[in-house]
């Protein structure tokens, strides 16, 4: 049972679980552990490690997720089912502290078309699924999907049950995004008003951003009584995404003479779980995202920099390290060696084991050799590139020859490797690109279709390298791809292949259902 600290609030983290389920956010097994591993690190106090009825993917990811968090609760997805709560027990049975988290539909539109189920219905898969899950685990959440759209009275009256049938936590989720500041603690208050037993128990609050007032809205609910906080690292999620976390950690830590509450995480390890996460899914932080966008700390403007140089304070409301952002006079070059790479790579937010390094001192000389300096930037692209690089995968690109200009058509001859053979193939196409994505798919062919196709440079200058995102959608799901050089063409080549191994990765994950929550 988790104790209620009145000026403490919990921090659940739905990355792995809300977070997956943005279209083209697949995320692998060893993906997840790594992302898990940290938010444990750093102090979340609840996962969600995913829906284990949605899939064999979903069960041992959360399954193995379990079994090497060391202080964080793990949670699980449970639909209000019997089935669904014993797959849930069954993935996280193995954890030191286990969380079953199971709901169901409460509003209107939700019990009409949704669940299909009368009130009364609604109010006896309740009391049913809520006392099943307690007979295997103690720490049972329960919440009213769609609850900031469902009728006060009975979101009373479902509330009150489920505390009866042994919830532990409440959560009042907003699954579309729709409520607003005032009226998200509004709710909060009233609900702890009519029941009593909300005092003794943990309120959480759980808000997406059709709206853009997810951190808003949850803010306010904390204001109102809530002590639990769902959110995921750069917001990612459904639609407009959910509630980023490094919003709330940093709204409460420089606002603390309004919001007087305070959370066991190390902010100084934000800025390294944002890129990590951007990295796995292949979605990047858009330059003005708060806290963690590449222009958060960044000052064009003649006042705001004759500002900076007289007081940080003037223009900075927060310091660049207290997210973990940190300065160094360090230039890596061609003559850098390992300890100055282990040293910026450090600085930036990461550990990296002997081999790993290694992997990454290779890539880095044979960038340096084509670079007169290689910028944090790169260096982020290259750890990307690396964590990307899996001798398990499927396909992988081994060479590539393209042909182009002016006279069309364009040509590329590439080498790929499929499950360690290598296949030597040649196309055509309207560009290189073009050429090069019409090779890959001759040697493995697919029905999916491009959705999205881009290319940034990660530095300034001829030289830069390229980061280039694809994304594919089959049959519904969508996966995205991303992949660096400073050949673009490689690197679309790259991204693609990496989409298409993600798209293997998808195709063994059949969810009964789209999940929201």
């Amino acid at each position: 049972m988790v104790k209620v600290d009145k000026e403490q609030v919990l921090i659940f983290d739905t990355t792995l679980r809300d977070g997956e389920q943005s279209p083209g956010a697949t995320m692998s097994l060893s993906e997840k552990i790594e992302i898990a591993s940290l938010l444990d690190e750093m102090g979340v106090d609840i996962i969600e490690a995913g829906f284990p009825i949605a899939s064999e993917g979903d069960f041992e990811a959360v399954s193995e997720i379990s079994k090497v968090i060391e202080n964080a609760r793990v949670c699980g997805l449970a639909r209000a089912n019997k089935m669904d709560i014993e797959r849930c027990w069954r993935a996280i049975d193995r954890a030191d502290k286990p969380r079953i988290h199971t709901f169901i539909g409460t509003s209107p539109l939700h019990r009409e078309f949704q669940v299909r189920l009368s009130k009364e219905e609604i109010l006896d898969k309740i009391s049913e699924t809520v006392q099943y899950a307690k007979t295997f685990c103690e720490d049972v959440q329960w919440s009213p999907m769609d609850a900031t759209r469902t009728e006060m009275d009975f979101l009373i009256k479902v509330v009150r049950l489920a505390i009866e049938a042994g919830a532990s936590t409440i959560n009042i989720p907003d699954t579309v995004g729709y409520t607003a500041p005032k009226e998200s603690a509004e709710i909060i208050r009233k609900l702890i008003s009519a029941i009593p037993e909300l005092k003794e128990i943990v309120v959480s609050t759980h808000c997406h951003n059709d709206l853009g007032m997810a951190t808003a809205n949850s803010l306010a609910a904390v204001e109102a009584g809530a002590r639990q906080v769902e959110c995921t690292i750069n917001g990612l999620g459904e639609r407009a995404g959910n509630t980023a976390l490094e919003e709330i950690a940093m709204a409460l830590r420089v606002r603390q003479d309004i919001m007087p509450f305070s959370t066991n995480l190390d902010t100084k390890k934000l800025i390294r779980a944002s890129r990590l996460v951007s990295t796995v899914s292949g979605f990047p932080v858009q330059f003005n995202k708060a806290i963690v966008g590449k222009n958060a700390f960044a000052h064009e403007s003649g006042i705001h920099q004759d500002g900076m140089l007289k007081h940080a304070g003037t223009f900075e409301i927060m310091k660049p390290e207290d997210i973990g952002l940190t300065e160094t006079n360090l230039v890596m070059g061609k003559h850098s060696g390992r300890a100055a790479l282990r040293k910026k790579i450090s600085d930036l937010g990461f550990s990296l084991g002997d081999n790993q390094l290694q992997d990454l001192f290779i890539k880095f000389k044979a960038l340096a050799d084509r670079k007169k300096e290689v910028y944090d930037e790169d260096l982020l692209a290259l750890l990307s590139e690396n964590s990307m690089t899996r001798s398990d995968e499927l396909l992988q690109l081994v060479d590539l020859e393209v042909t182009c200009g002016t006279k069309a058509p364009q040509t590329a001859k590439a080498k790929i490797s499929i499950e360690g053979k290598n296949h030597i193939v040649e196309s055509t196409g309207d560009g290189p690109v073009d050429a090069t994505f019409n090779a890959i798919k001759k040697v493995f062919p697919h029905s999916a279709h491009l959705q999205h196709f881009q290319i940034h440079a990660v530095t300034e200058g001829t030289d830069a390298q390229a980061t280039v995102s694809v994304r594919l959608e089959e049959a519904g799901k969508m996966v995205t791809g991303q992949s660096s050089d400073t050949d673009t063409v490689v690197a679309s080549a790259k991204a693609y292949i990496n989409s298409l191994n993600k798209l293997v990765l998808r195709r063994r994950k059949k969810a009964p259902e789209a999940v929201a929550n």
